[in-house]
Order: C-alpha cells, then sequence, then structure tokens
C-alpha cells in the first residue's frame, strides 16, 4: 500500500493486514482481497470528508455500499466486502480506535440487498402530499419542512439533524450545510423549500421551543432536537403512508436529489458542489443511473434496439 497523507484511515489497514494474517490465520490471498477492499473503502471515506474511523455512522456505511452496488458490484463481492467489514469494524473497537463498533448490529450478507433505488419524481410528490400545504396539523407542518428541505437540498440526515435556524439564509435562497469533516458549503433551496420552512418556522417552532437557547432548527413536540433515527422514521412513515414500497435509507432523499438533477440536464460537477463530494468520481456514480435510463428508453423505442 502506497503512503497516504490520512494517516488516521490508512495507518490502521496497514496494522489490520498484519492482524489478519498473524493472529487469525487467513491465507494471503484472503488477505490481499480484504486490504485491497478496504483501500477503496477508505478512498470513499477520504473523499467523504471523514478523516477517522471514530466519524464514520451506520449511514456512511450504508452510503459506501450503495455506492458499491451503482458501481455494478456483484452480490458475491458485495457480500465479501461486508464481512470485511464487520471483520474489520471489531478489529478497530478491539484495538480501541473506535469506541463503538457499529458494524455489530448490521446484518451479513443481507444488508445489499435492502439498499434502494432512488425515488422518482411522482414518489417524491406522493410523499410530499401527505402533508398538504394548507395543512393546520403541527407535526404534519414541522415534517413538511423537513421532506421539503432534505429533498430541495440534497442533504445527508445528519446534515438535517445539524440545521440551525441561522442555517437557513431566505434572503438569498441558500443553505449552509455543514458537512463530513465540518467542511462548510452553501447549497441552492426552492421557493417550494421556504415556504415550507417559513411556515414551520411561523406556527410551529415557536410553540415546541422550551429554551431561549435551542437553535436547532427541527425539534419534537417537547421541545428537543430532532435526532437521525426520529427524521428517518418520519420518512419511512411518510413513505408507508404514501403507498411506496421501497426501501428507505439514509442516502434515498439525497441520491433522489442528485439522480432528478443530471436527469433533467444539470452539470456534473455543479452537482459535485451541491453534495460536498470532495472528488467527481463520487458524484460520477449518478451517470450509471442515467445511462440505464437512457438504455431502457433505448430498448423501448428504437425499432432495431
Amino acid at each position: 500500500m502506497e503512503e497516504n497523507p490520512n494517516k488516521a484511515i490508512y495507518s490502521p489497514i496497514r496494522q489490520f493486514k498484519g492482524y489478519i494474517a498473524i493472529e487469525r490465520g487467513l491465507s494471503l490471498n484472503t488477505s490481499d482481497a480484504y486490504e485491497s477492499d478496504l483501500e477503496d473503502f477508505a478512498e470513499f471515506l477520504c473523499e467523504s470528508g471523514i478523516t477517522s474511523y471514530e466519524e464514520i455512522e451506520r449511514e456512511d456505511i450504508e452510503d459506501y455500499l450503495f455506492n458499491c452496488k451503482e458501481r455494478g458490484f456483484e452480490a458475491s463481492t458485495m457480500a465479501r466486502r461486508i464481512v470485511c467489514l464487520k471483520v474489520f469494524f471489531g478489529y478497530l473497537f478491539q484495538d480501541k480506535i473506535i469506541p463503538v463498533n457499529i458494524m455489530e448490529v448490521m446484518d451479513a450478507p443481507k444488508i445489499w440487498r435492502t439498499l434502494p433505488d432512488s425515488l422518482t419524481e411522482d414518489e417524491i410528490e406522493r410523499m410530499l402530499a401527505i402533508y398538504p400545504v394548507n395543512t393546520q396539523d403541527e407535526l404534519s407542518i414541522r415534517n413538511r419542512a423537513i421532506l421539503e428541505v432534505m429533498y430541495a437540498c440534497g442533504l445527508r440526515v445528519s446534515e438535517a439533524v445539524d440545521l440551525t435556524v441561522a442555517s437557513i439564509n431566505r434572503d438569498d435562497s441558500v443553505v449552509r450545510v455543514c458537512g463530513k469533516g465540518s467542511k462548510e458549503r452553501l447549497v441552492p433551496v426552492g421557493h417550494h423549500a421556504l415556504q415550507a420552512v417559513e411556515r414551520y418556522l411561523t406556527k410551529v417552532r415557536p410553540l415546541h421551543k422550551k429554551s431561549s437557547e435551542t437553535t436547532a432548527l427541527f425539534l419534537s413536540y417537547r421541545g428537543k432536537p430532532l435526532d437521525r433515527e426520529r427524521i428517518w422514521m418520519i420518512v419511512k412513515e411518510t413513505a408507508k403512508q404514501a403507498g411506496i414500497e421501497k426501501e428507505i435509507h439514509p442516502h434515498t432523499f439525497r441520491h433522489s436529489f442528485a439522480t432528478h438533477l443530471l436527469s433533467n440536464g444539470a452539470d456534473l460537477r455543479m452537482i459535485q458542489e451541491m453534495l460536498g463530494h470532495a472528488d467527481i468520481s463520487t458524484t460520477q456514480i449518478y451517470t450509471h443511473v442515467d445511462t440505464r435510463k437512457l438504455r431502457s428508453i433505448h430498448k423501448k423505442f428504437h425499432p432495431r434496439a
């Protein structure tokens, strides 16, 4: 393995290779395969702005596996990568590099089968329709604002959780997002999302806010900042009510955001900026999705397809 400036990410991989060869007695072929898998994982982490294994959350693992799926990996390869990650995170926890082993509760090798495709534009509209624009229900007003902002800006769920009232610049129609590695970016936000947020800020948040020190944008009924689990429970419950049977995971709205922009002609580098990807290669997975769409259209309509 070549020397890499991000030692916090790459050094444990070198140490892990020695561990599995000596302490676990794995063959050289298996050891090399694991090293190759982890180098790919490390590259993904660095491109996502993650600088240490302590920062990694379950959604990052799911995003990586989704990325692998979009690159066309076979089921057997996906299964091996999940097993590799489980062994690696077990080692990181045992060596006290991470305080909690997040892979311990993730089932292998079935995880990859639940990684979803993006939602269609119609499915997004059906989900938003669950919370009508003219609703007077407090939680419905809040939930619509959450979905509108996540879809409008392509946010990770952790980024939505971290939004504050000050993150929304209504005059310039942008949202200041704190991404992975504490990197900030400005993302344009459409008028539909701004209207939903304005309604929430005017009619609901003041009723839920219990402390003057609370800065989080999205609050629970009791005035506590919503966490990732609650936001994704809202998304899943909304999808179910809308009759959408696809698996939903923390990447779904973000993936849909990028896919719809690309399908409607947006420049890939502009999408890269809005997603906060450090490297264009991470964004290019969406061109694979668009290519599949083009093949489908060609097969359906070309006389000699």
